[in-house]
């Protein structure tokens, strides 16, 4: 199998500051070193800055084979990074001189680095993205095929975060790998909701890593660390001691994943839905998942590998547990337990009110005749009078 060969290009002031102010350290180039070489062979290594700014940590980086690219900040001007365009510039034209470069790590945290992770996504290229979690853009890992956090990597120390003005801020406890009882239930609902998807449209047998791969697609900050497991395989197995998945031998190291053949789970969840109908009789499909959900507060049809609650019903239906009926009126399903008697909503009759028989007559008398309307009289025209004309007096 052949390895990744990755170029690594590092926005370093982004990452510096960052490090300072939600770490409260200085920047730590190792446990990116260790992360990336667990994932291929890493062939250019760049990171830009003003280093007139960065003295020891441009020392630390050329100690790991970093080169390092000055970008001098001009004086008497607006500060303008321009290391952002010179990275990216440096980015693209890689990409074309050396296509043996299979995977670019952008490190950074800045939101408009998003179209050139884009770019190089449409040459075929796959991009991990590298960044503080507290001051990265939400922006910029959903772009990316990974995106790895540096506190959350191995090896990284987290102290005091310092505030801009050098002191430190009130103290907080390092992030602990999520074990609450809500993430868990949401591992299973993610890998349960991804391993049905595989089966669907593959039709063979799905592997770890192509269930990893698919985990990432769908999430790309996923990691198995994040729930308090050490590797993907420890994750796979608790979710096999708890009936979630079953694990088959496979390729050396890569074994297959699939669905229990006799889920306890979804035998659970399907008397619970008989449960619910059979109390409520028949129940529209819209607002049942609500009723269960007063019963059961963390139900979730994705926790057993279905898309919608409409096709955890269609299971149910399938198994003879509902029944179900298409109300085209209200534009729902009626759902009832198998076996219970169909009870059509009938309306009430009202007896129609007899009119009084005056009204009676008077319907049924012929209308009167029409009378011949008058002829209109043109009004006669009056001449006007005639004005005599005035009588003069004769003069003296």
């Amino acid at each position: 199998m052949d390895e990744d060969r990755i170029g690594l290009f590092l926005d370093f002031e982004n990452l510096a500051i960052g490090a300072r102010e939600q770490l409260g350290g200085e920047f730590d180039f190792k446990p990116i070193a260790d992360a990336l070489a667990e994932r291929g062979r890493v062939v250019v290594r760049r990171a830009y800055a003003d280093w007139s700014m960065f003295g020891e940590a441009g020392r630390d980086l050329t100690r790991h084979n970093v080169e390092l690219i000055e970008i001098p900040q001009r004086m008497g001007m607006v500060r303008k990074n321009s290391a952002d365009i010179k990275l990216a510039v440096d980015a693209i034209e890689l990409s074309f001189e050396r296509e043996y470069i299979t995977t670019f790590v952008i490190g950074t945290g800045d939101s408009d680095f998003t179209p050139l992770v884009n770019k190089l996504r449409e040459l075929n290229k796959r991009v991990i993205g590298l960044g503080v979690e507290a001051s990265t853009s939400s922006l910029l890992p959903p772009a990316c095929d990974e995106f790895l956090f540096d506190e959350r990597l191995p090896g990284v120390d987290i102290s005091a975060p310092r505030s801009k003005h050098g002191r430190k801020r009130p103290e907080r406890k390092p992030s602990q790998p999520k074990k609450a009882t809500g993430d868990l239930a949401s591992l299973d609902a993610l890998v349960t909701q991804t391993l049905a998807g595989l089966e669907r449209r593959g039709g063979e047998a799905v592997l770890a890593s192509s269930l990893k791969r698919t985990l990432l697609r769908k999430d790309p900050t996923f990691d198995e660390g994040t729930y308090g497991f050490r590797t993907f395989g420890e994750l796979l197995q608790h979710l096999k001691g708890r009936g979630v998945i079953e694990i088959k031998e496979g390729g050396p190291g890569d074994p297959e994943v699939d669905f229990p053949t006799q889920g306890p789970d979804t035998t659970d969840a399907f008397e619970l839905l008989r449960a619910i109908v059979s109390d409520l009789g028949s129940h529209p499909l819209r607002g049942l998942k609500n009723e269960i959900r007063k019963k059961e507060p963390e139900f979730s049809e994705k926790r057993y590998g279905y898309a919608s609650f409409l096709q955890f019903c269609r299971a149910a239906e399938s198994k003879g547990i509902i029944e179900m009926e298409v109300d085209n009126e209200n534009e729902t399903y009626n759902v009832r337990a198998a076996g219970a008697p169909q009870i059509a909503p009938q309306l009430e009759e009202v007896p129609a009110e007899e009119p009084p028989a005056e009204e009676v007559l008077a319907d049924e008398a012929p209308p009167p005749a029409e009378e011949a309307p008058e002829a209109k009289k043109k009004p006669a025209k009056r001449k006007p009078a005639k004005r005599k004309p005035a009588k003069r007096k004769p003069k003296a």
